[in-house]
């Protein structure tokens, strides 16, 4: 399954792209019972990621598009975030330390922390910035019932 959407650079759609992934997604894996640990992590995730194009990225220019798109393959999530802004050089970036008190960072740490893989690349042919992030769906609940042994 594959899907995609265009949308402004505005906060005011987190609720439209909170609802297009999850939506998406719930019919895909509606019925698989991990849904509800996988939907609140990937609910922190789009919000981080876009929130961070609106606020960094396009600086609040509203008339600049993100481009989402979803794809899930068996049992692997991928979602890329494309903007249009200038792009982040990832060798500035400085992890919050736990002894000091830092005003950013957290976004890239959150990211990393609830995907498997996360890749920034800046003007993917000389054009857009794209932020990639997949997880693995184990294709096995933990709630599933353990194999009888003999």
């Amino acid at each position: 399954m594959k899907t995609e959407l265009r949308i402004p650079s505005d906060l005011r759609f987190l609720v439209v792209i909170e609802a297009w992934l999850l939506g998406t997604l719930q019919l895909e894996l509606g019925d698989w019972p991990d849904w509800p640990k996988w939907e609140n992590r990937l609910r922190l995730v789009i919000v981080e990621a876009y929130s961070n194009v609106v606020r960094h990225a396009h600086h609040e220019q509203p008339q600049l598009p993100v481009l989402l798109k979803l794809e899930v393959q068996a049992d692997v999530l991928f979602l890329e975030v494309w903007d249009q802004g200038e792009g982040f050089d990832l060798s500035t970036y400085l992890p919050p330390a736990p002894d000091t008190h830092q005003e950013g960072g957290y976004g890239w740490l959150i990211l990393n922390r609830l995907m498997d893989k996360v890749e920034y690349q800046v003007r993917v042919q000389g054009q857009s910035n794209c932020l990639r992030l997949q997880a693995e769906l184990p294709t096995e609940s933990p709630l599933s019932p353990l194999p009888q042994q003999r």
